[in-house]
């Protein structure tokens, strides 16, 4: 039998593979380069303090991208920004308020670990001028020390804990983004966040404030997703992640950017859309674990939370 995610259009079992048709821009991302200031065990994109495979954008790229909008019919309401670390990035206050001024909000994803604080001053500056249309999501792997900790590493979650407590006071808003590495239903995990956080004194109602994210694993055994599985599965094509948002990236030596079909895969030219957003509006066939694993099995979508 064929190896499974090896033909755009057919599976393994010579079965038509699903896609998914765009409908133009609810959420668009950049990444602001893979660099981070942390290693986590099991990271989608391998960010690490190593990893430059996508290099720094800068506001100038995001610049060109934010005209490119004006063209469209449809255009997001929210620009989100991931990594790596999005504030190891030395353009980030820049490119957020070029984004903020151009009438979107901003919705950045963070460890919140160490790195954030550079910038302390810069964003409160930012928050005093836009307020809630900034938005800050903060990675938190678990609720329990232990459990974030084995992922990112020892001596983190007290410090990022306290960081959340900080940004919480200073006024941002603020959501939570954890990971489902415990066998616990979501109101288990609903309810250790929220006891956490309440411990902290911080009073976020987290019902629409936390997304857990299912775990990815690129060599796990997952099924590919047919036609056939939309009606088996009770699952729209209309409601996955592909649908309404594409990430744009720099690689590293390119000098031009990319427009890939989704946040979960940087480096893979078969989800390389194109290089404007005009032309990313094509149709992106599910020929990836990731699209089971996370999208279609795993229910799960980036721009949940905010």
């Amino acid at each position: 039998m064929t190896e499974k995610f090896q033909d755009r259009y057919k599976t393994a079992k010579n079965e038509t593979r699903a896609s998914v048709s765009f409908n133009g821009y609810e959420n668009l991302w950049f990444n602001t380069g893979t660099l981070c200031n942390l290693e986590c065990s099991n990271c989608y994109i391998e960010s690490s303090p190593k990893n430059d495979r996508l290099q720094y954008i800068t506001k100038d790229d995001v610049k060109t991208v934010l005209n490119q909008l004006t063209d469209l019919a449809k255009k997001p309401k929210m620009i989100s920004f991931t990594g790596g670390e999005p504030f190891i990035n030395p353009n980030m206050i820049h490119i957020m308020d070029e984004v903020l001024k151009n009438g979107y909000e901003v919705l950045v994803l963070t460890n919140a670990y160490n790195v954030i604080k550079r910038v302390e001053n810069n964003l409160l500056t930012l928050l005093n001028q836009y307020h809630e249309k900034i938005h800050l999501r903060i990675s938190l792997d678990h609720y329990t020390r232990e459990g974030h900790e084995n992922e990112r590493g020892s001596g983190t979650f007290i410090k990022t804990m306290e960081t959340i407590q900080k940004l919480y006071k200073q006024g941002f808003n603020i959501s939570i983004a954890g990971r489902s590495i415990m066998n616990e239903n979501q109101n288990d995990a609903l309810s250790g966040y929220q006891d956490l956080l309440d411990s902290y004194q911080v009073n976020i109602d987290l019902k629409d404030k936390l997304v857990v994210f299912p775990e990815m694993e690129i060599n796990k055994d997952v099924p590919e997703i047919t036609t056939h599985c939309w009606g088996i599965l009770n699952k729209s094509p209309e409601n996955q992640m592909c649908a309404s948002e594409r990430m744009v990236v720099k690689r590293k030596g390119e000098d031009f950017l990319r427009v890939q079909a989704c946040t979960l895969l940087a480096y893979q030219d078969e989800f390389t859309m194109g290089k404007t957003l005009a032309e990313a509006s094509k149709e992106v066939h599910l020929n990836h674990p990731f699209c089971a694993q996370f999208c279609v099995l795993g229910g799960a979508s980036c721009s949940s939370a905010k």
